[in-house]
């Protein structure tokens, strides 16, 4: 079954109605509904190579839903996430790679094993055919790829490029925040935290999703990664949630003034390990956080 629709979901800033569009692929009554937001339907690439991907999955009861042209990733996987009619949902970037062929199986018999999970996570793998450059940028930046782990294992690395929960408890919680520009992550695992379910990632689920390829671009991202998180900071820092770097128990939130004060130390720290391009990276982050900051406190 292949449905092509349009809807007139939201207006655009100047107030005329404007429209996403929302394909679903898959057989009916299906197990697991997959998600995946795209601004353009292709990513240099990526998405149509994703699904590829997918039909070579050990596990084919799925259905895909895509939703192309909606700027707000949160707003997007609420679309989808309203039309699924799978008892899980699955999240996918539309550059994620799949990395083993049964990932999705592995998810889904942890989902229905542990009930006391209601999120999890993949390992976000470094690809050995990956370019120098790319390799070394996940390498050097926290968060960038995921740590190994040998069994189910507690931790706040779950993201949304591999993200499987339960469907019936995504609507309780009240689903994706569709306000911040970032932040969806931190924010999602807290309510399932918070409605007393496990947050997990998982072994021998590997996926992988790149840095961009180049300096420039990276840095780019950085620097609007930097602006977002100032606005989420000044609009919404009751949703301002600290992210770790490795799996296990972390403080949930840290003191902006805190944060501030030890980001020189965390400079110094990247240069003397080695690591420019993880000092690059964090510089053009907090070049973007002051020029959001200093620009809305101007107005």
């Amino acid at each position: 079954m292949e449905i092509d629709r349009d809807y007139v979901l939201h207006k655009n800033e100047e107030g005329i109605p404007a429209t996403r569009e929302i394909t679903v692929t898959g057989d009916s009554d299906p197990f697991v509904s997959i998600i995946i937001p795209t601004a353009d339907g292709y990513r240099d690439g990526y998405f149509p190579a994703l699904l590829k991907q997918l039909e070579s999955q050990t596990f084919q009861d799925f259905e895909v839903i895509t939703i192309k042209g909606d700027p707000r990733q949160g707003r997007g996987i609420n679309t989808g996430v309203a039309i699924a009619r799978g008892k899980y949902i699955l999240t996918l970037d539309d550059d994620t790679s799949l990395e083993s062929i049964d990932a999705i199986a592995i998810a889904v018999d942890v989902m229905e094993k542990n009930l006391d999970i209601g999120m999890a996570g993949g390992i976000n793998k470094i690809p050995e055919n990956a370019p120098p450059f790319v390799k070394r940028a996940m390498k050097e930046i926290p968060r960038r790829a995921t740590p190994e782990v040998e069994k189910i294992t507690d931790s706040d690395l779950a993201e949304h490029p591999f993200l499987i929960m339960s469907k019936e408890l995504f609507k309780k919680i009240g689903g994706e925040n569709e306000l911040i520009p970032r932040g969806l992550d931190p924010y999602l695992r807290e309510k399932f935290r918070d409605a007393g379910t496990r947050v997990v990632v998982l072994p021998k689920v590997y996926y992988s999703h790149l840095p961009p390829a180049t300096f420039k671009k990276l840095v780019r991202q950085f620097f609007r990664n930097g602006r977002q998180a100032a606005f989420a900071n000044i609009h919404f820092p009751e949703w301002v949630i600290e992210t770790p770097a490795e799996h296990g128990e972390f403080t949930v939130r840290v003191p902006l003034p805190i944060r501030v004060a030890r980001f020189p130390i965390k400079l110094c720290t990247s240069l003397i390990q080695g690591k420019p391009i993880f000092f690059t990276c964090e510089t053009a982050y907090a070049l973007g956080f002051a020029v959001e900051w200093l620009g809305a406190k101007k107005k």
